[in-house]
């Protein structure tokens, strides 16, 4: 079937309109003013709607334009918008705004490269900017735009900004002002990053679905169950930015996280009892470090934190769960840290953890998830030759991962996927998630003998809020 993007666009517009409105567009509604369009924008990135709209409320209050803002410490400014993602950040950000406006004349320049000059704003932000604050033509790709774009299958890109580039060519002009907030609209409220709804999709028959998993609707006689892992950054934190919402939207059966970063006397009830959910968790004793945690809809049969050696347990690394047909182990694997310091002890620790698995899967099915702080083969980083002798991807690292896996176990993801450029992990710096500078060092694991009952596996990478994205397993019913 051929599909036009300018048909797309239009059935879209009339189906989101009903939609939840972007906070930016909300903003625009209320006022014009080009400086509080910008903050509202720096404020939103990685961030709620809902959390973005009440810190810009907040901050309005106390600086309604530049001058005021320009009387507001860095501190206050950072309490002022808290809890934003990356709050610190932006406090830095919007602290040196006012100097920075002070070059053209305490106003929020109208051209792209005048705005790019600005703290804390990329390609997106001004782009954004141009659009809702001034009405100038200019397509602003964020990751909604960017992964529907590709799953429509109307480009073929790596990152936002080579979208942006390919849609200035295909996109008609009349739509670069109001594609963010259509797709924007679109991709929170129904073709989310995980479990997107096709099923009740306009598009469901026309739409390509290029690198998806749609949701799958609970049926009485499902045979797969859906695992999902992720080393969050720290669990409060990515409370901030959706966590919750991403759980219960994901659909997996458990869904399991590492570097949780608290107690769970720390945690907030939210985050303690998701709807659908019981969740366990195990930490370190320092607090503030390390930690893991597991949400399961089904009850497990025996919970077990540690593998039994304390030195390795004190640092709150290791959950178990065991049900009738599997048992899961979500790990936090330790890093080996700047000049292999730490390398001893992380080895150590790898061959206490597969004497603990190997004992669980002489009975059934054995699962290991979690971040293994490991890139096993070449293809699973950006960079290897320069990494040699880095943690991470140390020849001590690597040759462990061939012993592991050559002893019984299956890395899931390469079983469906044995293309490069699949990472799970980015640098905060240089752009690395943009350009797809990363490593591959989370996954999941399953013995040899239970590779028959893989389903799928597969990387997340349009799921932000942390350096890590999620990876997902779906691995047929034992019972």
């Amino acid at each position: 079937m051929e599909i036009k993007l300018e048909s797309f666009l239009l059935a879209l517009e009339q189906e989101v309109a009903s939609y939840h409105t972007p906070v930016v567009d909300l903003i625009a509604v209320q006022t014009r003013d080009p400086f509080k369009v910008l903050v509202a924008t720096i404020l939103s990135a990685r961030t709620k709607d809902e959390t973005t709209s009440k810190a810009s409320l907040r901050l309005f209050d106390k600086a309604p334009d530049i001058h005021a803002l320009a009387g507001l410490s860095e501190e206050r400014i950072r309490k002022l918008i808290q809890p934003v993602g990356f709050f610190n950040s932006k406090a830095k950000y919007l602290f040196k705004l006012p100097a920075a406006l002070r070059l053209y004349a305490d106003k929020v320049p109208d051209e792209l490269d005048e705005l790019l000059k600005l703290p804390g704003v990329g390609r997106k932000t001004a782009n954004l900017v141009l659009s809702v604050a001034f009405d100038k033509p200019a397509i602003c790709v964020d990751t909604h735009v960017h992964r529907i774009m590709n799953i429509w299958g109307f480009v073929n890109t790596k990152n936002p900004e080579s979208t942006e580039k390919a849609l200035v060519k295909i996109l008609p002009v009349k739509y670069w002002k109001r594609l963010n907030s259509i797709l924007v609209a679109f991709g929170q409220e129904r073709c989310k990053p995980v479990g997107p709804q096709c099923d009740c999709c306009l598009f469901e028959q026309a739409c390509p679905k290029n690198g998806v998993t749609p949701r799958r609707l609970k049926k009485s006689n499902a045979h797969t169950m859906k695992f999902i892992s992720w080393n969050v950054n720290g669990l409060r934190a990515v409370a901030k930015t959706g966590f919750v919402d991403i759980v219960k939207g994901s659909g997996a059966d458990i869904f399991a996280v590492q570097e949780t970063r608290a107690w769970p006397d720390q945690l907030s009830d939210e985050l303690k009892d998701i709807p659908g959910y019981s969740s366990y968790f195990a930490q370190a004793k320092k607090k503030g470090y390390s930690g893991v945690a597991v949400y399961t809809k089904k009850k497990p049969l025996r919970v077990t934190t540690g593998i039994g050696v304390d030195h390795f347990d004190d640092e709150g690394r290791v959950l178990t769960l065991e049900f009738a047909d599997f048992s899961l182990t979500n790990v936090y694997f330790p890093n080996a840290q700047h000049g292999l310091k730490r390398i001893d002890y992380k080895i150590a620790f790898n061959n206490a953890l597969l004497e603990y698995v190997k004992q669980l899967a002489v009975n059934k099915t054995t699962i290991i998830c979690g971040d293994f702080n490991v890139a096993h083969k070449a293809i699973d980083l950006a960079n290897p030759k320069a990494n040699e002798t880095n943690p991470g991807f140390s020849i001590e690292e690597r040759n462990w991962m061939d012993r592991f896996i050559n002893g019984g176990w299956v890395d899931t993801f390469r079983v469906f996927n044995q293309e490069p450029g699949q990472y799970s992990w980015w640098s905060y710096r240089f752009n690395a998630r943009s350009k797809n500078i990363g490593w591959r060092i989370d996954y999941f694991i399953i013995d040899e003998n239970s590779k028959s009952r893989l389903h799928d596996a597969a990387i997340l990478t349009d799921v932000l809020g942390s350096d890590h994205c999620p990876v997902q397993m779906e691995l047929k019913s034992g019972l």
